[in-house]
């Protein structure tokens, strides 16, 4: 099944996971502005920017709809399907958006955490263009650090091989398809995971790294919001539009 280059036609369909509660910010993170943008805009007008996206649900808490709906008006997001609520967990809330994603128009699927707003349309391309090529894939770094396994005590375990590990980052791309199937064998088997790629690991499916950016941050404490606010590269592929900015 062809990508977008192949094809001609924007076939993959973005879905943006943003139903966290945001315990560790101490307010709704998605809401909150980088660069003016709240960071759910932010992160979508990425996706509103890339060629290869032909639409894009926002995957959110029940109570935050109507105002996403509105922001996503303000900001222009002509790709977007729908604003759907999440569920407990983040395979949880992919369950249910994927369920809106028809298959036949979007045979791809790009899923992105709503708290990654530093997200470009270049890399989501380049991802889209490794799960064509090989199945699936996904945004990564290599990790910078030495990294030690430890116990519950603190005691050092061992030192894993640097040159193996990589940090994972979304989006993360694959098969409508496939990853509705995923889904579903992770549920039956009531199996939770944290990452996508872990739902293709555990069927022996093959899935690509594709190198992200170290500026590909999550924003999970509140120091990283003034990290993002100096690494904010929109304007360099985005002229603004609406809103506030």
């Amino acid at each position: 099944m062809a990508l977008w280059k192949e094809t001609g036609r924007a076939d993959a369909c973005a879905m943006i996971l943003a139903a966290g509660t945001s315990s560790r910010m101490g307010f709704n993170k998605q809401l909150a502005g980088v660069g003016a943008v709240p960071v759910v805009i932010r992160t979508a007008l990425a996706f509103e920017a890339s060629e290869r996206i032909g639409g894009i649900l926002l995957v959110t808490r029940g109570e935050d709809i109507p105002e996403i709906g509105r922001l996503a008006r303000d900001f222009g997001l002509t790709k977007l399907l729908a604003v759907v609520s999440g569920g407990e967990t983040r395979q949880q809330s992919a369950m249910r958006g994927v369920r809106e994603i028809d298959p036949e128009r979007f045979p791809w699927v790009a899923v992105q955490d709503g708290a990654r707003p530093l997200v470009t349309p270049d890399l989501i391309d380049r991802v889209l263009l490794d799960a064509g090529r090989f199945g699936a894939a996904i945004a990564g770094v290599p990790v910078k650090d030495t990294i030690k396994r430890v116990d519950g005590d603190g005691r050092i375990l061992e030192t894993l091989d640097r040159a193996a590990l990589w940090q994972v980052q979304t989006p993360q791309a694959f098969r409508t398809a496939d990853y509705r199937q995923a889904l579903a064998e992770a549920a039956r088997l009531q199996l939770d995971f944290t990452d996508d790629s872990q739902l293709y690991e555990r069927l022996g499916l093959p899935v690509h790294m594709t190198m992200g950016a170290y500026t590909n941050l999550k924003l999970t404490t509140p120091e990283d919001f003034a990290l993002a606010e100096a690494l904010d590269g929109m304007d360099a592929w985005m002229e603004p539009r609406g809103g506030a900015r």
